[in-house]
């Protein structure tokens, strides 16, 4: 028992050495200069739209608030003319009468991924050569059309995309009694445990498309095949990004950070949603889905102390663990405030153990199957076509930023 209490302590330790790390790489982001884009280009924003979320027209009325000097198209998209999100659209169509925007409805199904399918019926009312596929809960400051340019027009980059927090949907998402539990769970995760990550992994080379905000230009979007590349892929950021990369071209992060909404107000929903990530992750990353049990250091942590009979350096094992995840969410927090979108929402004390051992069950689970919840739809988490051992050579007017 105490070699086993040894070895999760080790691991323990291994979990809060990554969650330093994290912060470390999040305060690094976060320090970079935001440069000026070198030109403004006509930009549209392609928003697929499915039912009146929480926060749905807050969240779409912060990218109709751009601060945009050239002229940019928003096009929203809905499979379905009763769809409630029609008439949170009108809605912004009254408050921003300057803005360009455009309502597709249109019922054609194109393949498993419904969202890209909408996108395929929305694409050909865009009026514009950079195109941003947002998601429809995502929150951005008022500089997000700036950023993604000035991320696209470095040479050689394919493909932008951003890094985003977790904003709960109750509320105001201020931190008050009115935030539900499920929805401060959500949102740490996404803040404190997905972000550090992403960024761990592009510090390992990584290039992953996270996607939130996919922007590209046409040229680029064609040269892969279209969105019907992408229509059966669960997992169409993760596609999207490889086949960019098979041109020979970078995937990049913009130097701004969103905040999506977590709408989740139950338990059962938090645990389909997330569950949903974590079939899809395993599906397309094996190997390093299984690696990432190791940054639970308080879960490792309450397993040496249940191994060890409560011993009490294993008692103060957890007390510096669960120190160093509460310091490097706080510090995280810190970092991102200047960049980020949507409000701050501060992580209870008592909350991280429970967050620990939520996700260590999540990805138990996720190894029982590989179907999904998908917005009422049953889906399969699929792996993504690899990329071509012999892609065709760039010719320098095919590169993404040829005018």
């Amino acid at each position: 028992m105490m070699i086993l209490a040894g070895i999760a302590a080790a691991l323990s330790a291994v979990g809060a050495g990554q969650a330093v790390a994290g912060w470390a790489l999040t305060r690094r982001f976060a320090a970079q200069p935001v440069l000026p884009p070198a030109s403004l280009p006509p930009v549209t924003v392609l928003k697929p739209l499915h039912g009146d979320e929480p926060l749905l027209e807050v969240a779409l009325a912060s990218l109709c608030s751009q601060e945009y000097a050239a002229p940019f198209q928003i096009v929203f998209g809905v499979q379905d003319a009763a769809d409630p999100a029609v008439a949170v659209v009108q809605r912004l169509q009254a408050r921003f009468p300057e803005r360009d925007i455009t309502l597709v409805v249109d019922r054609t199904l194109h393949g498993e991924n419904r969202k890209v399918g909408n996108l395929i019926n929305m694409l050909p009312s865009a009026k514009h050569d950079v195109l941003a596929i947002a998601d429809s809960d995502l929150h951005v400051r008022p500089d997000y059309l700036q950023r993604l340019v000035a991320a696209i027009d470095a040479p050689g980059v394919g493909l932008v995309t951003v890094l985003y927090t977790g904003l709960p949907a109750t509320g105001s998402g201020r931190a008050d009694g009115r935030l539900a539990l499920p929805a401060r769970l959500g949102a740490t995760q996404i803040t404190h445990g997905f972000l550090p990550g992403a960024l761990l992994a592009r510090a390992m080379g990584r290039q992953d498309c996270l996607g939130a905000t996919m922007c590209l230009r046409r040229e680029t979007l064609m040269r892969i095949g279209g969105l019907p590349a992408l229509v059966d892929h669960l997992a169409d950021d993760n596609v999207l990004g490889r086949l960019v990369a098979r041109l020979g071209l970078r995937v990049v992060l913009a130097d701004t950070v969103v905040a999506t909404t977590v709408p989740e107000a139950s338990f059962a929903a938090l645990w389909r949603h997330e569950l949903r990530w974590a079939r899809t992750i395993r599906a397309l990353e094996p190997v390093g889905f299984a690696a990432s049990i190791l940054q639970y250091p308080i879960g490792w942590a309450l397993l040496t102390v249940a191994l060890a009979g409560a011993a009490p350096w294993s008692i103060g094992l957890l007390a510096v663990s669960w120190l160093l995840r509460a310091l490097a969410a706080a510090g995280i927090d810190r970092a991102l405030a200047p960049r980020r979108a949507g409000l701050a929402f501060r992580v209870p004390l008592w909350l991280f153990p429970f967050r620990d051992l939520l996700s260590v069950g999540v990805m138990l689970a996720s190894y029982a199957g590989r179907r999904v919840d998908w917005r009422g739809h049953r889906l399969q988490a699929d792996t993504p076509t690899p990329p071509d051992p012999n892609p065709a050579p760039l010719r320098p007017a095919e590169g993404l930023n040829a005018r």
